[in-house]
């Protein structure tokens, strides 16, 4: 019986951000645990080469930052193709430079990418999941949620945003038997760090920082995702789960 709490099998899950990385690792562990997945990203020829790998799935490419996009997107594929049952936030940049020099116009792209497509997606999602009582939304914050370091202050001020809009949506939206919450991973060897794993130098500080000693692996963020997307969580509300080797733990 406990095993079944696990199981998402007759759910539909949309991961955004799927066609590679954090994303798309979660959509393969979502489906292995039997859930329909439908992958989300705005190159459609990126999604149907990602979905080869995965029968069943459903691509659906749209701009996560724009609004009206989105709803149209989220309101076809329902009225469609069926019911969106879990939400997975996982669409995300990142831009690195000193704060005193960063450029305003990759602060605000920032901003639409990591907060209003949080936005967006999950309201356009919610507005159905809240006419059937039910609904699971898994918004991807980071350690940066909790952590800042030199270089990317604006992109710790989006996932500090992600975080407590994960907060707000659970206040407001747990009543209609939705559950929304985060996971927040530590340092994973993703395309979005491939600059940060190539350096010796930072490597070698993050496996000294991290108590486990490494660098994740997105396989790591797979069973975190089926807790919180699963009837297993079905009493966790507002919570951002760190996945992050320890290292938010300590000094």
């Amino acid at each position: 019986m406990s095993i079944q709490l696990f199981d998402l099998t007759g759910k539909r899950a949309l991961v955004t951000g799927s066609s590679q990385g954090i994303g798309l690792a979660l959509a393969r562990g979502l489906h292995e645990a039997g859930a329909e997945v439908i992958l989300n990203g705005r190159d459609e020829a990126k999604l149907r080469l990602a979905a080869q790998n995965l029968p069943g799935a459903h691509c659906l490419a749209f701009d996560a930052t724009d609004h009206a996009a989105v709803r149209l997107a989220v309101d076809g594929f329902e009225a469609g193709t069926g019911p969106i049952d879990i939400l997975v936030n996982n669409a995300g940049i990142q831009h690195r430079a000193p704060l005193e020099d960063f450029p305003a116009e990759a602060f605000e792209q920032l901003l639409k990418t990591n907060i209003s497509s949080v936005f967006n997606v999950g309201q356009a999602v919610a507005r159905h999941m809240i006419q059937r009582g039910a609904g699971k939304i898994v918004n991807i914050a980071s350690v940066q949620t909790a952590l800042a370091r030199p270089g990317i202050a604006p992109y710790t001020a989006t996932k500090g945003a992600v975080g407590n809009l994960t907060k707000g949506m659970a206040a407001d939206w747990a009543r209609y038997g939705l559950q929304c919450n985060a996971i927040a991973p530590g340092y994973f060897a993703t395309p979005l760090n491939a600059a940060l794993v190539a350096d010796e130098t930072f490597s070698a500080w993050l496996e000294k920082r991290t108590p486990a000693g490494r660098w994740g692996e997105v396989e790591e963020l797979i069973g975190a995702c089926i807790f919180l997307a699963s009837k297993a969580s079905s009493f966790v509300n507002g919570h951002i789960l760190y996945v992050d080797g320890g290292i938010t733990a300590a000094l």
